[in-house]
């Protein structure tokens, strides 16, 4: 037997990573739709929400560089959400000339109920697994986040 090359392990653990992430995220949505019907909005709505609640306000320029959509799809997907009343559009504090957009405190609701809705399914998934798989959940979530760090460092044209 041929031992795989360093760069062939890291592309087959990237590929087994990219599989079980991708599945992970559509059958956590699918799971939890039925207790949590706003799980429906577009994963681009609720991103969009995340972002926001990570650093407001912003310009609909600062949000399209954020989640890497054009500006006009970031400002279609504003206009949904304030029509929602999730968010806030308003003159940027610092220049009047812009629009800056905020989460109301119905939009940071949602997002609260987002998250424990989340918690509460991976938390009962993760009950029934083994002990020994739960420590590995629970031993690989710093290697996991330090690799979300390094996905979400700006990257440089090839």
């Amino acid at each position: 037997m041929v031992a795989a090359s360093p760069d062939r392990t890291s592309a087959t653990d990237a590929g087994v990573l990219t599989e079980v992430v991708t599945r992970l995220r559509r059958v956590l949505r699918t799971s939890i739709r039925g207790e949590y019907p706003w799980e429906s909005l577009p994963m681009a709505q609720v991103e969009l929400l995340l972002a926001l609640r990570e650093r407001e306000p912003a310009r609909i320029g600062e949000l399209a560089t954020r989640l890497k959509l054009a500006p006009n799809t970031i400002s279609g997907l504003v206009q949904q959400l304030v029509e929602a009343r999730l968010v806030g559009r308003g003159p940027d504090p610092a220049d009047r000339r812009v629009a800056a957009v905020t989460l109301t405190p119905a939009g940071l609701a949602k997002l609260d109920e987002w998250e424990l809705a989340h918690q509460r399914r991976l938390g009962a998934a993760l009950a029934e697994l083994g002990a020994a798989d739960q420590a590995a959940v629970r031993s690989a979530l710093p290697a996991l986040a330090r690799l979300v760090e390094r996905l979400a460092e700006p990257t440089e044209p090839a």
